[in-house]
């Protein structure tokens, strides 16, 4: 029972026609509850952690080329639907009308180029065996469509074909520049359907060709008379331009290297690309090796390319991880890029006929999310930069610069987190996702002064936001002296020695922040860890080296993963920290974590039972050398082979079981398609053989983000009780 569960029972008999006395000692009552209950902080704050996840949370931000209408996607409580505004007060209304908790996401959001009409994916990826999620396990299965709705809202959104996408998060919808005809990629082909609707599934919804390869990465010229995209053949890709009048294909510079992210320019006379090298086979495994790179711009009609930027062959000059979201086509013929060349991740650009690269963003800091203006000639950007508060660096806002150089504005600053910049179609209004530390992701409209949010009263009257502890920023020196940053969240008049946890993210390239997380799986955490606070946990979320925003040799360095996993060096770290702290119980130390967060929650479990007295692992990694033989072509083949199977078992939990003590809660849905399945079936069996006590959530077929809002309650509601079993 916590204070609110026993003021209400007070509560209660105040409400009846007591006697006076009894009236009396109804008020003591309450008096000694509120004292005893205020007196110890290691009980509930009085709120859910279904309070904490109601609020809805936004997706897919996304505007008209022409006019100012916006769109996002509003997931509540599990019920994903689209939402629009228009200039020029940006008055928030939802559009579709789907209804229930039935774990059919909305992806690829886009609003054709005349505002008109939305455009969406509904539905999840297939799985190896071709079947898209299910986590309803209705007995009629589950499909992922393509699907387009009117902004009007005067009719009911429209079915115009099928996806069947096969990699996660593959979704890719474009819509052609005169706002007829949706584009897409499935089945390693691609598929054009009218937006208009579909009479006949077998007549309108059409094969763009019969390639041999996987095509994606589709894009329309400027003028809609063609298509270009990548046509992978597993050793090397192409960039190919497709003809829409003619059905006919032209290769853009065909090499044996791999080709991809092709990028039209404004006018739609070439195509700017990223070459980096073909496949080699019989490498060694167990060394890293660099991948240099090489931007391309090419003439549409000829197909000649001319090389205008390449990478030197050092780890720092490998293809950066952000290039998808960075590479542009700017105006004023300009590319922008980023490069890692100094070691962070900063913006580039150079014009199309070559030259020397211009540095845009200096500093130490990277840069995530990148968008051109309106008029393609800035660029706007989130990143965690600071001047004159640190505490920046476990934060986003967002930043404006000119294309071709200058001096980076600031666009937002504060105790605030932005991310997703957007400006509308005609340029006089920019709009972003945003959060706090207290307050949840919403869309917001950026202004001189700040930002206003969108879509106010969709807020649950009851978040408590009043409740919710701010997390401070903390650094501790890991083993082998590496500085890691956490985010510590101390519970309210907490005094005396506790229980703690540690957090760990997945990923493992992510970034835990000072607030409200901009990714869905990521915000769930953030309210999670809150809501273990909230029952008197003092909880570490621990950013360990392979995250992002601390510069690439943090997120690329050596001995990690398979290779040694140097990485729990730092959970270790973080756990020695706490028990420096007078507020925690050095033998009430916990630790959590989903995907690669479970792979570091078992590992602290099986090398370090006298540290962590009890775990949560979330859909965990538990044996490397069975990720090997898919993530390399014929690895068997590799000089190294033997050796590096042994490696990666040696780097992994299952290698420590013999010294594995401290129970553990296991949770998997088991249509997981990041993290197999068997990786915990096959951890059960291991510690059945040594007697360690577990218990275990399964999903039958929800995937790794669970894709039904109360599986995730019901795990987190699972993760507060069986803490407060292990650790209480």
């Amino acid at each position: 029972m916590d204070f609110a569960d026993a003021a209400r029972i007070v509560a209660r008999m105040h409400r009846y026609h007591l006697s006076p006395l009894f009236r009396s000692l109804a008020h003591v009552a309450t008096l000694l509850l509120f004292i005893i209950f205020t007196a110890n902080p290691a009980f509930s704050a009085g709120f859910s952690i279904e309070q904490l996840m109601s609020s809805p949370f936004p997706s897919g931000l996304t505007s008209a080329k022409n006019g100012s209408r916006i769109a996002w996607v509003f997931s509540r409580r599990g019920e994903r639907n689209v939402w629009v505004a228009d200039a020029p007060d940006y008055k928030a209304r939802q559009l579709t009308k789907y209804a229930g908790d039935n774990g059919q996401a909305i992806a690829s959001l886009r609003l054709t180029p005349d505002g008109k009409t939305v455009v969406y994916a509904r539905g999840s990826e297939v799985n190896d065996a071709a079947f898209s999620a299910n986590p309803e396990s209705n007995t009629k299965g589950a499909n992922q469509q393509v699907w387009a709705m009117d902004v009007d809202g005067k009719t009911e959104p429209r079915l115009i074909g099928d996806m069947g996408c096969s990699f996660e998060d593959c979704e890719d919808i474009q819509i052609s520049p005169d706002s007829k005809t949706a584009l897409w990629a499935a089945k390693k082909q691609l598929w054009l359907a009218p937006v208009a609707g579909v009479k006949d599934a077998a007549k309108d919804v059409k094969q763009l060709h019969h390639l041999r390869g996987d095509s994606a990465q589709q894009k329309w010229s400027p003028d809609g008379q063609q298509i270009v995209f990548v046509l992978d053949r597993g050793d090397h890709s192409y960039i190919v331009v497709y003809d829409v009048q003619s059905a006919s294909v032209r290769y853009i510079s065909p090499s044996v290297d791999r080709d991809t992210l092709p990028r039209w320019s404004p006018v739609g006379k070439q195509i700017a690309f990223i070459r980096t090298p073909g496949k080699e086979v019989k490498l060694p495994l167990i060394p890293q090796h660099p991948q240099p790179w090489s931007i391309y711009v090419a003439d549409v009609f000829s197909g000649k390319a001319l090389k205008i930027f390449y990478s030197d062959d050092g780890m720092r000059d490998s293809l950066p991880h952000f290039v998808d979201e960075s590479f542009k086509f700017a105006a004023n013929n300009r590319i922008v890029f980023d490069w890692e060349h100094d070691g962070w991740n900063h913006l580039y650009s150079i014009p199309a006929n070559g030259g020397d690269p211009a540095l845009l963003t200096p500093g130490d800091f990277d840069v995530e999310d990148v968008t051109l203006s309106a008029d393609g000639k800035s660029v706007i950007y989130s990143s965690n930069q600071f001047s004159s508060d640190p505490n920046d660096q476990d934060r986003r806002h967002l930043w404006k610069v000119a294309a071709a150089g200058g001096t980076p504005e600031p666009v937002t600053k504060g105790e605030t987190i932005e991310w997703s910049p957007m400006e509308s179609g005609d340029g006089k209004a920019m709009f972003c996702l945003g959060s706090t530390a207290t307050s949840p992701a919403m869309p917001y409209r950026v202004t001189a002064s700040g930002r206003e949010i969108l879509a106010k009263d969709i807020l649950p009257a009851d978040f408590p936001s009043a409740d919710l502890v701010i997390p401070k920023q903390v650094t501790f020196k890991s083993g082998d002296g590496l500085t890691i940053h956490g985010q510590l969240f101390v519970p309210k008049g907490r005094t005396e020695a506790g229980p703690a946890l540690i957090f760990t993210h997945g990923g493992p390239p992510r970034q835990m922040m000072l607030g409200f997380h901009y990714m869905y799986y990521y915000h769930n955490a953030y309210a999670e860890n809150q809501y273990l606070a909230s029952l008197g946990y003092v909880v570490l979320s621990v950013n360990y080296r392979l995250g992002i925003m601390y510069g690439r040799d943090f997120r690329e360095p050596p001995n990690t993963v398979w290779r040694g996993a140097a990485e729990y060096k730092d959970v270790v770290a973080g756990a020695k920290y706490l028990q420096s702290l007078p507020i925690v119980d050095k033998k009430k130390i916990g630790l959590w974590g989903g995907s690669y967060g479970g792979f570091l929650t078992a590992m602290g479990l099986a090398r370090n039972s006298d540290i962590f007295s009890a775990g949560v692992d979330f859909h965990g990694v538990h044996d490397w050398s069975m990720f090997l033989n898919d993530w390399e072509d014929n690895p068997a083949a590799a000089p190294d082979y033997k050796d590096a199977m042994k490696l990666a078992f040696e780097s992994s939990p299952n290698a420590s079981v013999s010294s594995w003590k401290s129970p553990v809660l296991l949770i998997h849905g088991d249509d997981d398609r990041n993290v197999p399945f068997n990786q915990t079936t096959d951890l059960v069996q291991r510690l059945r053989h040594q007697g360690v006590e577990f218990e275990q959530m399964v999903f039958p077929d929800d995937i790794h983000d669970f894709l039904i809002w109360h599986h995730w309650v019901a795990a987190y509601t699972a993760t507060g009780e069986y803490f407060d079993k292990k650790l209480k």
